[in-house]
Parts: structure tokens; sequence; C-alpha cells
């Protein structure tokens, strides 16, 4: 029987989340240099390009996915994602992921799979499961989510900007939130920090098996 969530419902426009972690729940980032290494090669794909890289131009998938949260912990990973034709997210995953398998291994004289298989994507179907999809990814780390720096949330708060992530339209609720679930909160800061949703069983969202 197939791993839930690895049969994809592919769909132009769609959102979806995003996650994988390493085989036998072995770390997939030791240390520092591996965070950044991989969100080097997200920056790649998802950054305007170059005008005097040709290779970068054509590599680019800046017009296929938009990046909307992110988070990495040592042994997993979960994004959020927009695609918007039906085969972007698959080129995006198979870009990023083929990379830093190559740098990990050469790193650390290893050979063979990183990932727990491939990865797993559930596509989002309503507004309030989006919101809240995007607090499970900020709150990932468990404490002090403004200053884990391996997440989109200090982008969020405004600490951090980039041009290879898209923050607005998570945000775009909040500057007139009269959608049900964000009355009691007037910032996202409050939506994330503050809410006393039990993310997981209220609203449905499964934690990494």
């Amino acid at each position: 029987m197939p791993a839930k969530n690895t049969i994809k419902t592919y769909i132009e426009n769609g959102y979806y989340h995003v996650y994988n972690r390493g085989v036998e729940k072995r770390k997939i980032f030791l240390d520092d240099m591996d965070y950044r290494m991989f969100l080097h090669f997200i920056k790649y794909y998802l950054s305007p390009p170059d005008k005097n890289d040709v290779i970068q131009k054509f590599h680019s998938l800046r017009q296929q996915v938009k990046l909307l949260a992110f988070c990495l912990m040592p042994n997993h990973y979960h994004l959020l994602l927009l695609q918007t034709t039906t085969s972007g997210m698959t080129e995006f995953l198979r870009a990023i992921c083929t990379n830093y398998v190559c740098y990990f291994n050469k790193k650390n004289q290893r050979v063979g799979g990183l990932f727990q298989g491939k990865y797993k994507a559930v596509l989002i179907d309503n507004d309030e499961y989006l919101l809240h999809l995007s607090r499970y990814i900020h709150t990932n780390p468990l404490k002090k989510y403004s200053e884990y720096p391996y997440s989109s949330y200090p982008y969020y708060l405004g600490y951090k900007s980039a041009n290879w992530l898209n923050v607005n339209p998570i945000l775009e609720y909040f500057s007139s939130p009269s959608f049900t679930p964000l009355k009691p909160f007037s910032t996202y800061q409050k939506f994330v920090e503050d809410n006393p949703i039990n993310i997981e069983k209220e609203v449905g969202i499964l934690a990494l098996e």
C-alpha cells in the first residue's frame, strides 16, 4: 500500500502542504551549513533570475511555484506551496531534493537515499485550512518561534524579507480580518502565538507520520 499522501492530486493554482523526513527518521540537517544549503537551492529556483545568468534563467521555476511558508527541522521539512502549473511542484521538489542529496552525500561521504521515499503532499481545499497550516508550520520549533532561523515566521513578522518567499496570500487575510476564524486575532502573530485551537485535533492537520 502506498504511504499516506504519496499519491498526489495535481491541479493548477493549487495550494499544497509538502513534507518529508529522513530515512529511518534520521537527521537530514546536521549543522548550520546543511540548513543553509537547502535554503540556497530553494532560493536558486525561486529568486528572480540574474539577467546575466543564462543557466539560472533556464532552470528558474519562479513562474511555476510560489513558496508561502517553510520550516526546516533536524529530521524533516515542511513547505507551503502554490503551484501555478500541474507539474510545478514535482519539478521544484525534484530539483531541490536531488541537489541537496548530492551535496549531503558528498559532504558526509555516503551513498544512497536520504529522504523517506517520495515527498508527501496534501492539497489544501479551504481558507481556514490554509491559515491553520501556516500556523502549524511556524510552530514546529515548539518555542521561540520568531527566533528560529530556519523558518519563514520571521519574514511574516517583518524581521526579514526575501523575493523568493511570498507572505502576502496569508497576511492579506489580516488586513481586514472579517473571516470568522480570525475575528479574535488582530495580527498574524497573535493568530499563531495566542491561538487556543489544537491544530492537529480540531482542524485535522496531521502530524508527520
